[in-house]
């Protein structure tokens, strides 16, 4: 998928992204898609990506702990999980301040290319729990229980956490679907995403 074809079939915050990729293609940012959503990099480094959803829209930075957030807008989506990215979420497109979003975006690329970046601690596999729904799975399947137990603890750790952010039960039931033939085939969660690194 192109970024072009990505923005012309979006159908929710259409004018709004359109908006902010035209304000990101005015840095020297390149742009791609990536996990099915458009990502801005710069030296093969990933700065900032767009994002809509049902209740707001905004931009997620990769390394956005490093940002002085001067205005107090970023946001850690998974307080707990997430290390370095943050989200700048809106909520209707009146919200948006172009100079603003300019000022985060330049200060992410000097980030970037001065070498200002966080490292990810590696979590070690007791940092997580196999929700109640994946284990009676695995339980229940003993051919998938060999193939989870042979993934790497990052996967394994990928498959839990996926599950676990689901809210509703019937949520929790298709995502044990997916999951499934991913694990089988020793494939990590990123698949579901379009990346498929073993």
């Amino acid at each position: 998928m192109t970024a072009d074809i990505y923005f012309e079939g979006l159908e929710k915050w259409k004018n709004e992204l359109t908006s902010l990729r035209i304000l990101l293609l005015s840095t020297e940012l390149e742009e791609n898609i990536k996990w099915g959503m458009p990502v801005y990099s710069i030296m093969n480094k990933n700065v900032v990506g767009i994002s809509g959803f049902k209740k707001h829209y905004g931009l997620w930075f990769y390394q956005g702990a490093t940002l002085l957030d001067k205005h107090k807008v970023l946001v850690n989506a998974q307080e707990g999980k997430t290390q370095c990215m943050r989200h700048l979420r809106y909520y209707a497109s009146e919200d948006m301040d172009n100079a603003m979003i300019l000022s985060y975006v330049n200060e992410a690329i000097e980030n970037q290319k001065s070498g200002n970046i966080l490292k990810l601690i590696p979590k070690s596999k007791d940092d997580y729990t196999l929700p109640d729904s994946l284990k009676l799975l695995l339980t229940e399947n003993d051919k998938l229980s060999e193939h989870f137990y042979k993934l790497s603890d990052a996967k394994q750790r990928g498959y839990a956490d996926y599950i676990t952010t689901a809210k509703q039960d019937a949520t929790i039931q298709k995502r044990l679907v997916k999951i499934t033939p991913l694990i089988m085939s020793g494939e990590g969660i990123a698949a579901l995403y379009g990346n498929k690194k073993k």
